[in-house]
């Protein structure tokens, strides 16, 4: 009898360790799958972020082709060129290739991929993130009002937040455009409390249709966005919940979606 108990308890000790091994394997899948979305997440968003490549150099191609003819035509003429005028377009030159030098940082950090937590200034953030999509927010007139009530600084991975913050505002972007919203507008609000660091993203597109509001954060939920991949959101829910120990949630407001990232100071 004795003997029976001995064997069925060391049977029952051996399931429980196959059973250990398959839920760390399990866990583990789980982990690659995450990598993979969010592997995917960015292929997704490179040729929107070519296509915001092109809107950001457009202008600044224009204008240094403005300040070349005149040189080219005084030279082709034998005219002579003025010191001055020639040192002003200098000037303009070097701005200009600052200008588009920057915006590659900015769009080589988006698709970076941080290893360490570091502290960053979140309004840095916000800039990074609206020097690549500024220019697909003025190529279709939607105003983009920005408070900053507090510029805290927070730690964690900077270029994951800088992901967070352009899907957010891509998303209510293309929901603006998809449904032809006279007057479209975007507010960012950038807020503080003793413990937490709170910064709102609303659009006037008339709210999520989905109920309940939480489904669009599914992986897959495309949501009312043609093309989309579904995954954006889900990635950056992930990102803060689970990279930054914060929250993000989406609520309906009187004149559309309203997003909410919540994440602690330390």
């Amino acid at each position: 009898m004795r003997q029976t108990k001995l064997d069925d308890f060391l049977e029952l000790e051996e399931q429980n360790k196959e059973l250990e091994k398959l839920v760390a394997v399990e866990v583990e899948k789980n982990r690659q799958k995450d990598k993979i979305m969010f592997h995917q997440n960015k292929m997704a968003s490179m040729g929107e972020m070519l296509n915001n490549i092109a809107h950001q150099w457009r202008q600044p191609l224009m204008e240094l082709s403005s300040l070349f003819i005149p040189i080219q035509a005084r030279l082709d003429y034998d005219l002579e060129l003025d010191k001055k005028e020639l040192k002003e377009s200098i000037v303009k030159l070097n701005d200009i290739t600052k200008y588009m030098s920057n915006t590659i940082d900015d769009f080589r950090d988006f698709f970076a991929t941080s290893k360490e937590k570091e502290e960053f200034k979140l309004s840095e953030q916000i800039n990074a993130s609206l020097n690549i999509i500024s220019s697909s927010l003025k190529a279709n007139n939607i105003m983009l009002e920005i408070i900053i009530k507090k510029n805290p600084t927070l730690v964690g991975y900077k270029n994951e937040y800088t992901q967070v913050l352009i899907n957010i505002i891509n998303n209510a972007k293309d929901i603006l455009i998809q449904r032809k919203i006279k007057e479209p507008k975007i507010k960012i609000i950038v807020s503080e409390t003793k413990k937490d660091v709170l910064i709102s993203i609303e659009d006037n597109a008339g709210g999520v249709n989905v109920k309940p509001v939480e489904n669009i954060f599914k992986p897959f939920f495309t949501y009312e966005k043609i093309g989309g991949t579904g995954i954006g959101l889900f990635m950056s829910k992930l990102i803060i919940e689970n990279n930054m120990n914060g929250r993000l949630w989406v609520e309906n407001t009187k004149e559309g979606a309203l997003f909410k990232i919540i994440t602690p100071k330390n």
